[in-house]
């Protein structure tokens, strides 16, 4: 996996770009913001894009989703239960930078798991609620990594005093289903340095 990260947004929030070195596909995951830098990278390289995976949908995860998804003619993903989320300018936080905004997405996530192939890559989609209804974290096992969103930072977890957040449902997605990954698992969140399972299941004060 080629990885590339980008730090966008006045949040200041980790978008990454996933290519496949065999395929030459690539996958974009959280484009928060600063959509022409993104743009200009992609058509830079020597990948193609073939989707936009959001984490959730708060503005600071998807605000540049549409732009980038529509100049390259690719889908959003996001988990069905973020869809409220999502368009609704009281429950996106849209309001931390004084705007109202409504985002979309083209194809939906659902239920607890599902196993999902894109890109070339064969990875899984956790629903780990919590920092909002329909939370993700996105799975390669070939490749170790985990990109956590905002549920799971390090030494740290996501926040939930926004609109529909529960810290009862994030602390149990996260030890149901991401603490049982091996211990050498990168993981990637959404904001702030990566960590690794083993450290946040040994150092995470909240877990």
């Amino acid at each position: 996996m080629f990885l590339k990260e980008f730090f966008v947004g006045v949040i200041g929030t980790n978008c990454y770009l996933a290519g496949n070195e065999k395929t030459k596909e690539m996958l974009i995951i959280d484009p928060g913001d600063n959509a022409k830098t993104i743009i200009r990278f992609i058509e830079d390289s020597e990948y193609t894009p073939v989707a936009v995976l959001l984490t959730h949908g708060h503005f600071d995860h998807c605000m540049a989703a549409r732009d980038v998804a529509e100049h390259f003619g690719v889908p959003v993903y996001v988990h069905e239960a973020d869809k409220e989320i999502m368009e609704n300018p009281a429950y996106n936080c849209c309001g931390m930078i004084g705007k109202e905004l409504s985002f979309t997405a083209d194809q939906y996530f659902h239920g607890e798991h599902e196993q999902v192939s894109l890109a070339g890559f064969t990875f899984d989609v956790f629903h780990t609620p919590g920092h909002t209804p329909g939370g993700v974290c996105f799975y390669f096992p070939r490749e170790n990594i985990l990109f956590s969103g905002d549920t799971l930072f390090c030494e740290s977890v996501g926040r939930t005093d926004f609109p529909k957040g529960s810290m009862g449902q994030l602390v149990r997605s996260i030890k149901e289903k991401l603490l049982v990954l091996p211990d050498i698992t990168t993981v990637l969140p959404g904001h702030n340095e990566q960590t690794t399972i083993g450290n946040e299941r040994q150092y995470n004060p909240f877990l």
